[in-house]
């Protein structure tokens, strides 16, 4: 990934108004006609309650500046996209709709998306991995709105009265995952029954974050073809067989495997657990905490790794406004409008302007600069993996075979195998 630490660490910070004057990211801008015709576009997304106050002013200075009206429909993330599979084979799919990278290719290799060749000047704004993600053989179906990715929280008490002193403070001195075994026994010892030493963040449609253990220990799910399945290897038992620990080892709660329906960061909340792997975006409510928290580096193996977080905006290839959507569209990831997004919610821009710019965190911008350089360790190859077609069938199989090899039991070998069969249905292979 051609994203340097010393560029993403400019991101942690304050924002200069001069840079939000500058810039409206590449793009050309269309006629819309939706002055004079008040023609309505729907946007359909789910959104923290950060990012609903964000989206809901984006979308009034968007309605003032254009005269027209933006229907805004929240929904939980859940339910979005068994939502918009519907809508869209019923044709009352919204005009524009939020999509995580995993899932654009779902829609963008079947025709359902608006094709923004004509609006878009180059990807050359964008950082690539994020341009590569919101295309589908060449052809933009998307825009890359913002990223987020996953490092560690933990209670900070908790840590002190297990004796832990010592936190790493780079990316340099992570804990290996040998080191990580050992913070995890030693807050097992510490803490009442009641009470777990971590809980990991895969739940539900976050079971693709198993994958950066994959990573991490040197692996890969398919193979530079990003065809072929590669995930019954070496690094996928070592994977596989590390994470089982965390149940076998009473390390993580028994209920908080990928089907769960808590998510970690409330787990986490609950003191329930006293350590989680969180994403950026959860920083805003992670500051009701009745605690006090802290950042550090996930664990890492052959190399750190992280998930690829982050969603992009897209216009469904049915709309009636495509010009006004296409708009739409520009606006939202214009340097002044993502700024604004990232700066509110504690997530990362994906516009080049932005990496060396420091935003005005809302929340928490002490934590920041650990998610920063995190991010730093998500490689380009696992973003062309991660945003292949078929990734929500691959997701749907890691929800069903990390369920059974967490929960009930089912080996490493079985668990793998049938890893490799549903990648390879997913793909094609």
């Amino acid at each position: 990934m051609d994203l340097t630490r010393r560029q993403l660490l400019g991101t942690a910070g304050v924002f200069s108004a001069s840079a939000l004057l500058a810039g409206c990211a590449g793009f050309s801008r269309p006629d819309s006609g939706g002055g004079e015709g008040g023609a309505d576009l729907t946007f359909t997304t789910w959104a923290s309650e950060s990012e609903e106050v964000v989206f809901r002013s984006l979308v009034d200075r968007f309605q003032e500046a254009n005269g027209v009206t933006v229907n805004l429909n929240v929904v939980p993330y859940e339910q979005i996209f068994r939502n918009i599979d519907a809508q869209l084979q019923s044709g009352t799919a919204p005009d524009v709709f939020r999509v995580d990278y995993g899932n654009l290719g779902v829609y963008s290799s079947q025709e359902q998306l608006l094709d923004l060749s004509d609006l878009v000047d180059n990807g050359n704004d964008f950082i690539p991995a994020f341009w590569q993600a919101v295309q589908f053989d060449g052809t933009p179906f998307g825009v890359p709105h913002q990223t987020d990715v996953s490092a560690i929280v933990y209670n900070v008490a908790a840590f002190q009265a297990a004796g832990i002193t010592s936190v790493p403070d780079s990316l340099e001195s992570a804990w290996t995952w040998d080191e990580f075994s050992g913070v995890l026994a030693q807050l097992r010892g510490s803490l009442p029954p009641e009470q777990y030493p971590f809980v990991y963040n895969w739940q539900l449609g976050g079971a693709p974050r198993w994958l950066s253990f994959l990573f991490a220990a040197g692996g890969r799910f398919v193979e530079d073809d990003l065809v072929t399945p590669a995930i019954d290897s070496d690094a996928g038992r070592r994977a596989l067989d590390y994470t089982k620990g965390f149940f076998e080892q009473s390390w993580v709660p028994a209920n908080s495997a990928v089907k769960s329906s808590t998510y970690a960061d409330a787990v986490f909340l609950a003191e329930t657990a006293v350590m989680a792997s969180a994403g950026s975006f959860v920083v805003p409510g992670l500051d009701a905490a009745g605690f006090e928290w802290a950042t550090t580096y996930l664990p890492r193996d052959q190399r750190g790794a992280t998930d690829l977080g982050g969603n992009a905006l897209v216009a469904t290839a049915g709309t009636a406004n495509p010009d006004l959507a296409a708009e739409f569209l520009r606006f939202m990831v214009e340097q002044e409008a993502m700024a604004e997004f990232c700066a509110a919610t504690n997530e990362l821009p994906t516009l080049t302007s932005l990496v060396d710019t420091e935003l005005d965190y809302a929340v928490r911008p002490d934590v920041m600069p650990v998610f920063v350089q995190q991010a730093t360790t998500l490689e380009e190859s696992d973003v062309a993996q991660l945003t292949i077609p078929g990734m929500a069938s691959v997701t749907t199989a890691l929800q069903d075979q990390l369920d059974l090899a967490f929960t009930s039991g089912q080996s490493t070998e079985q668990t793998l195998a049938n890893l490799s069969d549903a990648i390879g249905q997913a793909t094609g292979a």
